[in-house]
């Protein structure tokens, strides 16, 4: 048990001692009576860093008491040890404890009890050591759902903490994955035809430039923290409006880039988007970037992406297939397993893998219905 201030217990010991302390015990002849006081309340000091010990001190002294035929009330110390007993110990040495007790109100009923009183001054005593045992049970299983819930809340803290790493980790694999292939894709590009297409050229260098800025302003609002806006002030313009998420607005734009990368996209969507949640959108935007990135790094130039998206107050699905043959799986590194964390996220189904012939296919589907009820929580 951790050392504990005993300031207060010291206090609680003392106050006891001189509160119980009889006229008669002070007088001339009267040393033994304040070292048996002293006794009863002294181990209370200690009583929450050794409730055991303190409580078994207490419990000899009076037992010596009751042989020396004095009778204290500073008795009322023992009750004290055993609520303690009961607080920091467990069930059984409670029991051991309670059982003592019950023992001396007995003997002492039977030793100091008015004539034909005794069995009310067992039944007196009695009670007292239960409330003081049931108090004592009361506040330990208090402090154990107290412990329970700040454990928990620790918990869900790390967890917390641990699923925004991972979503940090996901959001920088296809930002800078993507980016990258498409600035790689466009450089050898515009080095390709810089002396027979300048115009081609200072186009493909210009559009690098834009992947390149868009590439930041899409690390600075995943990086941002969660109340940036919050903390926006008027000399400072609000991140979110700097860096909006994307989502199906911005999936034109995207296949733009790859097809000046190189990758020839078919984008299709089938459905209002106006009412899909903004998470959605940009989980949708996520996979096809991932699987468009995924194709461009690993096929043949001249391969065609098709990318189809079926929209419905249901659920959202998302189909990406391309006809290219892969020059390396596409399966190495951390960009599937990061789609499927995204789509289980949703409640909803991953398949990434080969076509019969030739070409690569990535398929989802998200469940709107999760994240609707998650909404209204």
């Amino acid at each position: 048990m951790n050392a504990r201030p005993r300031l207060p217990d010291a206090l609680l010991a003392a106050a006891i001692c001189l509160l119980t302390l009889g006229p008669g015990q002070v007088l001339p002849g009267g040393l033994g009576m304040v070292a048996l006081q002293a006794g009863l309340t002294l181990p209370l000091v200690w009583r929450r860093r050794v409730p055991l010990t303190a409580f078994g001190v207490i419990a000899t002294v009076a037992a010596i008491q009751w042989l020396a035929g004095a009778q204290l009330p500073a008795d009322v110390a023992l009750l004290v040890a055993l609520y303690t007993v009961a607080v920091h110990s467990t069930w059984q040495y409670t029991l051991t404890a309670a059982t003592v007790v019950e023992a001396g109100a007995v003997l002492a009923s039977v030793r100091w009890a008015p004539d034909g009183q005794a069995v009310l001054s067992v039944v007196a005593l009695t009670a007292m050591s239960a409330v003081a045992v049931a108090t004592g049970l009361h506040q330990r299983t208090r402090r154990a759902y107290l412990t329970a819930l700040e454990r928990d809340r620790d918990q869900r803290a790390r967890l917390a903490v641990a699923e925004d790493r991972a979503r940090i980790a996901r959001d920088m694999h296809d930002i800078v994955t993507h980016n990258l292939s498409v600035m790689i894709a466009l450089a050898d590009s515009a080095h390709y035809v810089r002396d027979t297409a300048p115009d081609k050229s200072a186009a493909a260098i210009g559009q690098i430039a834009e992947t390149g800025r868009q590439a930041l302003a899409d690390m600075r609002r995943s990086l941002a923290p969660p109340d940036a806006d919050d903390r926006a002030t008027d000399h400072r313009p609000r991140s979110g409006e700097l860096h909006p998420a994307p989502g199906l607005a911005q999936l034109p734009e995207l296949a733009g880039r790859l097809r000046a990368a190189g990758l020839i996209t078919d984008l299709q969507v089938h459905g209002e988007a106006v009412r899909i949640p903004a998470a959605t959108q940009l989980t949708v935007y996520r996979l096809v970037q991932e699987a468009l990135t995924n194709t461009l790094k690993h096929t043949t130039p001249g391969t065609l992406a098709v990318v189809r998206i079926d929209l419905s107050p249901e659920a959202v699905t998302v189909e990406i297939t391309d006809n290219g043959t892969a020059r390396k799986s596409h399966g190495a590194g951390h960009g599937l397993q990061g789609m499927r964390d995204r789509v289980a996220a949703h409640g909803g189904s991953f398949r990434a893998g080969p076509l019969p012939a030739e070409g690569w296919q990535v398929s989802a589907r998200l469940d709107l219905a999760l994240d609707l009820d998650r909404s209204r929580t």
